[in-house]
């Protein structure tokens, strides 16, 4: 039997299976599934979409960008659909892709509001600030009192450093209780922010515990945190482990003779909010540098095929390895030719033992600040919810996500053979052509001009930290003992992050 003459019923059944590998992250077999369907149901661009979906999550890019082309011919009007495949695009880091379909969906609907605040987010991630205002005028014509388009003006208002503007509509949009969920808990962030730039702590204080109440109103943070709880002990145990010497047992099953070469390498963690994203530019302006900000590479993907199998044999290995750096390179528009990769990601540093055990060549650097500043800087984020950041709701999670990730630090850094650099954010401020020579040539490299003027170039890229509208100025001093304005509000924490303030030399 031909598929096309499938009965509609063995089609259905057959699409049930294909997305419930799809949800299982089980992609190659979900891709043989929706192959059957789209030839069975040629024109339904949801299947096509899905497919599509499928291949991205097996690394598949090219038959993932044959089936979103083939979702666009057969639904060209489909807003929804259209705006799903920018975020899809938006997710691979395919920013001109994301960009036109946003942008297509909203020539497709020319009252939706969605694909156009998407536009308009992507333009401000990009720097490209009259086109996000441009953007949210659309939306504003077309809903002048739209929840999204009212927040993320007051956004714009921020970032081009007009914060009485903001101020202004951010408190006209909070009393209006928007409706929207996430707006109503992010204009109180946002306020924070600006409250916080001018000086008023404890009304910024005030706005943060209302947009954490609402956050927990919406989310079941307690769940989130056990599974938090239950990882960060497996991590803490699985570090521990290890003697001192494990790099050297390690080595004689996965010898220098047997590792296939990849790029040179070196990864840039510590805990987040500690001026990684900073010294990410700084080392990415270098012409023998190809930095990343926060690939996927690790997590999404090293991280589960390594725990997939047990195989740990030299080949194993190596296919780790290129499937690794493989993901990494997709990222860039042109081959590395020679340049170091330096991967900046703070979570990973938490799976250090994983790190050495595929790439025992890795440079790491690790980034400290002030672990009172790094808290307070935590809590002022507002950042999709998952099983770690749910920590950033209250300052006793914060101080004790700060001990389990630093805790294997301190654990890892003891261990012997490996190359490894500790940097302090307070003395890159203080002299970044000092400090940020020093991490060069711990990396085999010369300092270079373009280094002390890295923000010119940081203008130019788009960024998937938290932080990179703080990178593309000068350095500034104003966030170095910060958390002081706030000390009332850390005093109950303080004693838990004070043998880390000793640890890594801050006066207590």
């Amino acid at each position: 039997m031909s598929l096309k003459s499938m009965k509609p019923i063995e089609v259905k059944k057959l699409l049930q299976q294909a997305r419930a590998l799809l949800h299982s992250r089980q992609f190659a077999a979900a891709i043989a599934l929706y192959q059957r369907v789209v030839q069975a149901v040629p024109g339904d661009g949801a299947v096509w979409f899905e497919y599509g979906s499928a291949a991205s999550g097996a690394q598949d890019l090219a038959l993932a960008e044959q089936a979103w082309g083939k979702a666009l011919e057969a639904a060209p009007k489909n807003a929804e659909l259209i705006g799903m495949i920018g975020h899809r695009y938006q997710g691979l880091r395919r920013t001109e892709k994301a960009r036109e379909c946003y942008a297509r969906a909203a020539a497709a609907d020319p009252g939706a509001i969605n694909p156009r605040i998407s536009l308009a987010v992507l333009m401000e991630q990009c720097h490209r600030l009259d086109d996000a205002r441009a953007a949210v005028a659309e939306c504003l014509r077309i809903d002048s009192r739209d929840d999204q388009a009212r927040y993320f003006g007051a956004v714009l208002d921020r970032r081009e450093g007009r914060l009485e503007e903001a101020e202004t509509r951010l408190r006209d949009l909070i009393l209006s209780e928007p409706r929207h969920p996430y707006v109503r808990y992010a204009s109180r962030y946002e306020l924070a922010q600006v409250l916080d730039r001018t000086d008023r702590c404890e009304e910024a204080m005030k706005m943060l515990a209302e947009a954490k109440a609402l956050v927990r109103a919406i989310t079941d943070a307690g769940a989130l945190i056990r599974g938090y709880d239950q990882g960060a002990e497996r991590a803490r145990r699985f570090a521990e482990r290890f003697p001192k010497d494990i790099l050297r047992t390690w080595a004689t099953y996965f010898p220098v003779a047997k590792r296939e070469p990849v790029p040179p390498l070196a990864f840039l963690g510590g805990h987040p909010r500690s001026g990684t994203t900073l010294l990410e530019q700084i080392l990415g302006a270098h012409p023998g540098v190809a930095a990343f900000d926060e690939s996927p590479a690790f997590l999404d993907v090293l991280q589960p095929a390594f725990h997939a199998s047990s195989d740990l044999s030299s080949q194993r290995i190596n296919t780790l390895r290129r499937l690794y750096t493989r993901t990494l390179l997709r990222e860039l528009e042109v081959p590395p030719a020679g340049r170091l990769l330096l991967d900046k990601n703070p979570s990973p540093t938490a799976r250090m033992p994983l790190w050495l055990r595929v790439f025992p060549e890795l440079r790491v650097l690790i980034a400290l600040r002030d672990p009172r500043d790094v808290v307070l800087s935590c809590y002022f984020q507002n950042i999709p919810l998952n099983a770690v950041n749910v920590n950033f709701l209250a300052f006793d999670r914060l101080a004790k996500h700060y001990a389990d990730l630093m805790d294997i630090w301190l654990t890892v850094r003891e261990w012997e053979g490996f190359a490894w650099i500790e940097t302090r954010y307070e003395d890159t401020v203080a002299d970044l052509q000092k400090e940020g020579r020093r991490v060069t040539e711990f990396l085999g490299l010369t300092w270079h001009d373009d280094q002390n003027v890295f923000f010119e170039k940081s203008r130019e890229k788009q960024f998937y930290s938290p932080t990179y509208q703080d990178v593309t100025r000068p350095i500034y001093t104003r966030s170095v003992a910060r958390w002081q304005m706030y000390e009332r509000h850390l005093a109950p924490i303080l004693p838990a992050l004070e043998p880390y303030c000793r640890r890594f030399g801050y006066a207590v």
